[in-house]
């Protein structure tokens, strides 16, 4: 279930209960606050291998991380998830801290019964029908108490000027052309490497295959298109699917859920 309210564009939130949907690991332009609820999840996105989630746990995660939340194996969990707009956080950030958090900003772990407490009464205010300025307020409110300073820090990885460097032009190949097919080799060639290395440099500095982040960019360019209430065939066809099945397979696998469901 999502609840997202034309008044606050910024801000968008899940509820999920006894799923046992799996996402890939991923990453999308939102600051994402995860709660697990029931049930057990794994973390995946430490240098240090899977985290393991409990009930009561709230994970904070940094726009572009890439990262899974997933049940644990053979189960199902329930959980919520609130996507904020990563400019709109960070504004709210500089009306409460002296400095904004920069690019290396960890992922936190929570597990604070109290912060969980208040994330569910955040949530089932997001989803009511109180007044947006009143969700705001709250909104504003959790993010500048619990935001910082709490909870077990995940670093993000170091990633070398370098090899990002070297693999610039071919994500901007990427981006600049979503809906095309990209060889290999072509990519490969515009970062000036073999394609063994193409794709080593790719996983060290996105934690993915080109491929695989050429899949992620198109699901994320399908969420905006579908949020402004765009038709599933006129976005599948746009964004190089091989039509509305192979869509539906590969939103779902980095989102959770069908397209059909998110735009609902």
């Amino acid at each position: 279930m999502f609840w997202r309210d034309p008044a606050m564009p910024f801000v968008e939130s899940r509820r999920a209960c006894d799923s046992r949907a799996c996402y890939k690991p991923h990453s999308h332009p939102t600051f994402s606050i995860g709660a697990v609820d029931r049930g057990r999840s794994v973390f995946t996105g430490a240098a240090r291998g899977p985290v393991a989630l409990g009930p009561g746990t709230l994970v904070f995660v940094p726009a572009w991380r890439v990262h899974a939340c997933n049940p644990a194996p053979d189960t199902a969990w329930s959980y919520q998830m609130l996507h904020l707009e990563d400019a709109w956080l960070k504004a709210v950030r500089q009306e409460y801290a002296e400095a904004a958090a920069d690019d290396g900003e960890p992922v936190r772990i929570v597990a604070r019964p109290t912060i969980h407490a208040r994330f569910c009464r955040l949530n089932a205010l997001l989803f009511s029908q109180a007044d947006p300025h009143h969700k705001e307020a709250a909104l504003i409110e959790f993010v500048g108490d619990c935001d910082t300073g709490q909870g077990t820090d995940i670093e993000a990885p170091d990633i070398p000027s370098r090899l990002a460097a070297r693999i610039g032009p071919a994500m901007e190949r990427l981006r600049d052309a979503p809906a095309a097919s990209m060889p290999l080799d072509e990519l490969a060639h515009l970062a000036g490497m073999n394609r063994y290395r193409l794709i080593r440099a790719f996983r060290s500095v996105t934690g993915m295959t080109p491929h695989a982040w050429q899949l992620n960019l198109r699901v994320n360019l399908a969420r905006e298109r579908l949020r402004a209430g765009d038709d599933l065939s006129d976005v599948a066809l746009c964004l190089g699917f091989a039509d509305q099945a192979h869509f539906q397979r590969v939103f779902k696998a980095y989102a959770g859920v069908t397209p059909g469901r998110f735009r609902a």
